[in-house]
């Protein structure tokens, strides 16, 4: 009975290292991801069936006011930093106004470890 709760505990311990060596991090991408290419589509008077079109669904909308959609996209490179972007879109009378920030970053992701 000894071994069997020495060895769950070990197996829990080694797994529980994320420094642990030859473990696999993946990347972890969340949000809507926004590229140029979707910006360059996207004109002002645009209704916002247009603009969910071109950019998908907004992940937060303006509680209080129809007028502003946010697109936040979050990347978690496998062992390094975070990158998050923020897009809001402004409408004005029903019709694409402007925008505010910048596209989602092109991250390189971790290379797989060689087997």
């Amino acid at each position: 009975m000894r071994k069997v709760l020495i060895s769950v505990a070990l197996v829990t311990l080694l797994t529980a290292c994320s420094e642990f060596p030859g473990v696999y991090k993946i990347d972890i991408p969340q949000g809507n991801v926004v590229t140029q290419e979707q910006l360059n589509q996207l004109e002002k008077g645009m209704t916002p069936n247009q603009v969910q079109y071109i950019l998908g669904t907004p992940l937060v909308t303006d509680t209080f006011s129809n007028n502003r959609w946010d697109y936040i996209s979050s990347l978690s490179v496998a062992g390094g930093d975070r990158v998050q972007t923020h897009i809001t879109v402004f409408f004005e009378e029903g019709k694409l106004d402007h925008l505010e920030g910048l596209p989602t970053e092109t991250v390189q992701p971790a290379v797989a470890p060689a087997e």
